[in-house]
C-alpha cells in the first residue's frame, strides 16, 4: 500500500508540472510509473485523473469530457491497433489542448482542457490567434477542439518582443504556451501561438473522421497532414517522416495520433474514464539531459541556409553516447545567445537526432555569430530566423545540391570525396555537366583505371531513364521527398507536362498536402524549370515505371557478400521490383540480402541488433513466390 500512495502521490504532481509547461520527467519516465501503479492497482481512481487542478477561478464546464489519450511505444502493438480497422493518422502536436465553442457561425468561448471536467476561460487569449476564425459556416452550435503550439520562428519574434517589453524571456519551446494561456497582462503576446483543429463535435451526420477534417479546412481552420493507413508501408513512412520532422520540423511534436475512421464503430466502441478506445498515440521513447558546450559549428546547406550544430561533451542519451546536438536555427541560437561553455538540456527521442531544449547555466565566455560564409567568405544575410549566404557560386552550396542530386537520382559509385575532386578538377559545375563528362574526363581522376571510369560514365547516363518520382525527389523540392513525389504521380500527375503545369490548389487534392505544403512545394518547383528543361534536352525519358504488388516494392532492401550475379544485376531486379537499395543497415532497412547469413560482418550483426530480416537469393525466390 505504501508504494501505491507513492505512485498516486508521483502522478498527481508530474501531471501538474506538465500542464503548468514545466514537466521534470519525460514522458517515457512518466509512464513507467504509471504503468506501475496500473499494475499494482489496475482501478486507482488517480489513473483516471485528466489534466491538473484549475488555480483560476474562471472555470467553464465541458459539454463532453476532454479526454486523455491511450498510448504505445511499440511499433508491433501499433501495427496489430492500426489495421484491425481503417485508420488515419496525424501529429501529435505538443502544446495545449484547447476547446472553441461557436454559436450560429460566431466564436463564442475559448478553454483549456483542465481537468478534463471543467476548463479555464481563455477566449480573451484565442481571439488573438490567427488561425482560429472568429466566424465560421456552420451555423448549427458546435465545438472545434485541437492543440494551441509556438513554432520556431513565432518563438524567436516572441522572445525579442518580451524582452523589448522588460519581461523576462520565454525559456524554451516546452512552456512558453502555457505561460502565455496563464498570463492577466500583456494578453496580446498571444498573437505569436498557433492553433491545429483535430476535431468538430456537433450534429452533422459525418460518416467518417476524415470527413470531420475536410469540414474544418472549409472552415479555414488549419489542420495537420491526414494520412490514410492501408498498408503496412504507408505506416512505416508516416513513422520515417515524423522522426524527419522531429528533427527538422519548425513546432514541436511528440508522436502521432490514430483514429478509427468509422464514426459508426467510433460509437459502438466508446470510451473508458480516461480515454476513447478508438483512437491511441503512439510516442517515441525519450530521454532529457544536461550538457555543455564546447563549440558551435556553422555549415553549410545546397540551399545556402547556414545550420548551427553543437559539439558537446560526449553525454550518454537513450543508449547512444551524443557528441553533436542540433540547435535548430540562427535564430534559436541568438535568441538564447548559445556559446561555448554554456550548459543546456538535451532530448533524444528514439533514433531521432537530437535536439537543444533550453539553457540551464549560461557560461561567461563571448557570444558570437559568423559575420561571413565559412565556405565563400560572402557577408551573409539574415533572413528572418536563418542566416543565409547568398552566393549562387558558394562551393558548399553547389557541391551539396550536386551530391544531393547524385544521391538521389541513384548513381552509385560518386562518393562525396569524388564529386570534390571532379569539381576542383573543374570538370563539374552543374548538374548537368554530370552528363556531358565522357570516359577519357574520368581517366584523369586519381588512381581511376578504364574499368572504373567506364563504370563511372556507364552509371550517370543510366540515371536518365530515372522513374518520375525519383526524378522529381533527386531535384530537392521543398517538401519533395520520394514518398511525397511517389503520391503526386500516382494521383495523376504521371508525365512532366503535367507536373510543371500543377497549381497549389490542384496539389491539395493529393492526400498528405496540406495548403502550406502544396504552395512550398509549387513554389520550390518553378525554380527547377529550367534545370528540368536541360535535362530534357540532355536525353532524361522521365519514366513511370509501373509495378505490381509483390513483397519487395516499397521495400528499402541492403545488399552485402557475394552474389550467385553481378551486384548490378541484383539492384536492378530489386528496382524493377520496387525496392530501393540503400547502401546501409537501419532501423529503416526492410531487409539484409546475403548469401552468408551467418558472417560475422557489422552489416550482419547490426541486422541481428535491429532485429531485421537477413535473406538469402533463394529466400527472396521463395518470397517472390
Amino acid at each position: 500500500m505504501n508504494r501505491i500512495h507513492e505512485l498516486e502521490s508521483l502522478i498527481i504532481k508530474h501531471k501538474a508540472l506538465y500542464y503548468r509547461g514545466a514537466p521534470e520527467i519525460s514522458d517515457a519516465d512518466y509512464d513507467k510509473i504509471e504503468d506501475e501503479l496500473k499494475s499494482l492497482d489496475p482501478t486507482n481512481p488517480v489513473l483516471d485523473i485528466i489534466g491538473t487542478k484549475l488555480e483560476g477561478t474562471d472555470k467553464v464546464k465541458h459539454d463532453t469530457k476532454m479526454l486523455s489519450l491511450d498510448k504505445t511505444y511499440s511499433k508491433s502493438d501499433l501495427q496489430k491497433w492500426v489495421f484491425a480497422n481503417e485508420s488515419i493518422g496525424l501529429q501529435k502536436i505538443d502544446g495545449v489542448s484547447c476547446s472553441l465553442i461557436y454559436e450560429n457561425g460566431r466564436l463564442e468561448l475559448g478553454k483549456t482542457r483542465g481537468d478534463g471536467s471543467f476548463g479555464e476561460d481563455i477566449t480573451n487569449k484565442v481571439i488573438w490567434l490567427s488561425d482560429v476564425p472568429k466566424n465560421i459556416q456552420l451555423k448549427e452550435r458546435c465545438e472545434i477542439r485541437g492543440e494551441i503550439f509556438c513554432k520556431e520562428d513565432a518563438f524567436v519574434h516572441l522572445s525579442n518582443e518580451m524582452q523589448e517589453m522588460g519581461l523576462e524571456k520565454p525559456t524554451s519551446l516546452r512552456n512558453i504556451v502555457a505561460g502565455l494561456l496563464g498570463r492577466k497582462d500583456h494578453i496580446f503576446l498571444a498573437k505569436h501561438l498557433s492553433f491545429f483543429a483535430f476535431d468538430l463535435i456537433g450534429d452533422f451526420g459525418f460518416k467518417k473522421e476524415e470527413d470531420k477534417f475536410k469540414s474544418l479546412k472549409k472552415n479555414e481552420f488549419q489542420i495537420p497532414e491526414i494520412y490514410k493507413l492501408k498498408k503496412i508501408k504507408d505506416l512505416e513512412d508516416l513513422i520515417g517522416e515524423t522522426e524527419k520532422f522531429m528533427s527538422e520540423g519548425d513546432y514541436q511534436i511528440d508522436g502521432i495520433v490514430f483514429v478509427y475512421n468509422d464514426i459508426e464503430l467510433q460509437n459502438g466502441m466508446g470510451e473508458t474514464a480516461h480515454h476513447p478506445r478508438y483512437k491511441i498515440a503512439f510516442k517515441f521513447q525519450g530521454e532529457t539531459k544536461p550538457a555543455k558546450i564546447e563549440e558551435i559549428i556553422w555549415s553549410v546547406s545546397r540551399n545556402g541556409v547556414l545550420t548551427p550544430v553543437a559539439a558537446i561533451e560526449p553525454t550518454e542519451l537513450s543508449g547512444a553516447v551524443i557528441s553533436r546536438v542540433t540547435l535548430h536555427n540562427f535564430g534559436m541560437v541568438n535568441v538564447h545567445k548559445l556559446k561555448a561553455g554554456d550548459k543546456i538540456e538535451i532530448v533524444r527521442s528514439g533514433e531521432v537526432i537530437p535536439k537543444f531544449l533550453r539553457v540551464i547555466e549560461e557560461s561567461s565566455e563571448k557570444y558570437t555569430v559568423p559575420e561571413k560564409c565559412p565556405t565563400c567568405n560572402t557577408k551573409v544575410v539574415v533572413e528572418d530566423i536563418r542566416l543565409f549566404c547568398p552566393n549562387d557560386e558558394c562551393p558548399t552550396k553547389v557541391k551539396e545540391s550536386i551530391l544531393y542530386y547524385i544521391q538521389k537520382i541513384g548513381i552509385d559509385d560518386l562518393s562525396s570525396k569524388r564529386l570534390d575532386e571532379m569539381i576542383n578538377a573543374g570538370l563539374v559545375k552543374t548538374i548537368p555537366d554530370l552528363y556531358k563528362l565522357k570516359v577519357d574526363d574520368f581517366l584523369t581522376l586519381d588512381k581511376v583505371k578504364e574499368k572504373l571510369a567506364n563504370k563511372f560514365f556507364k552509371n550517370i547516363q543510366g540515371s536518365k531513364n530515372a522513374d518520375l518520382p525519383t526524378f522529381l525527389t533527386s531535384l530537392g523540392i521543398s517538401g519533395g521527398g520520394y514518398n511525397k513525389c511517389e503520391k503526386i504521380v500516382q494521383a495523376g500527375f504521371n508525365t512532366i507536362e503535367k507536373i510543371l503545369n500543377m497549381t497549389s490548389e490542384k496539389l491539395q487534392q493529393v492526400d498528405s498536402f496540406a495548403e502550406k505544403s502544396s504552395e512550398e512545394f509549387v513554389s520550390s518547383l518553378q525554380t527547377k524549370i529550367p534545370l528540368i528543361k536541360e535535362l530534357g534536352k540532355i536525353g532524361f525519358t522521365f519514366e513511370v515505371q509501373e509495378v505490381s504488388d509483390n513483397p519487395i516494392k516499397g521495400k528499402k532492401v541492403c545488399i552485402t557478400g557475394s552474389l550467385s550475379v553481378k551486384r548490378s544485376e541484383m539492384e536492378k531486379r530489386l528496382r524493377d521490383l520496387g525496392g530501393v537499395i540503400v547502401s546501409g543497415v537501419s532501423k529503416t532497412t526492410d531487409y539484409l540480402l546475403t548469401n552468408d547469413k551467418t558472417s560475422g560482418s557489422s552489416k550482419n550483426k547490426k541486422a541481428q541488433q535491429l532485429d531485421i530480416p537477413i535473406i538469402s537469393e533463394e529466400d527472396l525466390d521463395d518470397l517472390l513466390k
